[in-house]
């Protein structure tokens, strides 16, 4: 390596860290003023604390109710993204394989919603989920995440399944397989970076979710995400408290997201090998 390239690897470098600064600053102001009291966080936002105090989280983790409200978003989000990725894998596997022109029609009217803005229909899909009586209830809410995640789901596996060569599943047709067993046994197998990839996106976007909740709950406490939002009055809001619960509502999607980040970059680009 070159004297020039080195010197422009090494400003590439400083360039990078200094931009991660940039983006973990506000991370990091939330973080210390946790350990302040209220007063000590309307005075002076972005001081370190004068005495580092874990009364926040012992007032928070209490008027969140939070280890309920966690086992609530748990199984919000675990419910949900098992069933987009149930019938994202399969609806995507079956539009990829089939070659004819209603199946590119239906293709295209899976995926349109993508390119609607949630707040457009958000009237009209208030109104059918309390025709279809799934206001006010968990499992409610995991059919209509199926439904808004299925889209990109699609998109993604339909994409996958593209770079799986089909002469696979003509010799397990030819062994006796069924549709059914060439799915579950062969191609789901081989389709595990790209279910990682939607898994991790759906985990993200479900977790981190308040609208849709909200509307769906009638502003019942159900979410971490809805519990959050108490400590945010008309008149007054509890910075202390709700810096704290902002904590305790990103730390689960954030440590998942470390762990399995790597599987990201490595799904999305397998699902495009072949277009």
């Amino acid at each position: 390596m070159t004297r020039r390239n080195r010197r422009n690897l090494l400003l590439l470098e400083i360039v990078i860290i200094l931009l991660t600064c940039v983006f973990l600053y506000p991370l990091f102001l939330v973080l210390i003023n946790t350990f302040k009291d209220y007063k000590e966080v309307v005075t002076n936002v972005v001081s370190m604390p004068r005495a580092f105090s874990f009364e926040n989280y012992k007032q928070v983790w209490d008027l969140m109710k939070y280890p309920k409200l966690f086992w609530n978003t748990l199984f919000i989000t675990s419910v949900s993204v098992i069933g987009i990725l149930l019938f994202g894998s399969m609806a995507g596997y079956k539009l990829s394989r089939t070659k004819s022109r209603l199946s590119a029609f239906l293709f295209f009217l899976a995926i349109s919603p993508m390119m609607l803005p949630f707040q457009s229909f958000m009237i009209t899909l208030t109104k059918l989920s309390k025709e279809l009586h799934l206001i006010n209830s968990l499992s409610g809410l995991n059919v209509i995440y199926w439904g808004l995640g299925c889209p990109l789901a699609i998109f993604m596996f339909h994409g996958f399944v593209k770079s799986i060569p089909v002469e696979l599943e003509e010799c397990a047709a030819m062994d006796g397989c069924s549709s059914y067993r060439i799915f579950y046994q062969i191609v789901l197998p081989i389709m595990v970076p790209v279910i990682s990839t939607v898994a991790i996106l759906n985990v993200m976007w479900i977790w981190n979710d308040f609208l849709l909740p909200l509307i769906m709950l009638n502003g019942k406490e159900a979410t971490l995400q809805l519990a959050s939002y108490k400590f945010f009055g008309q008149y007054k809001s509890e910075w202390n408290y709700a810096l704290t619960a902002v904590v305790f509502t990103t730390t689960p999607p954030i440590l998942f997201f470390l762990f399995m980040q790597k599987f990201i970059i490595k799904g999305m680009v397998a699902g495009a090998v072949k277009g």
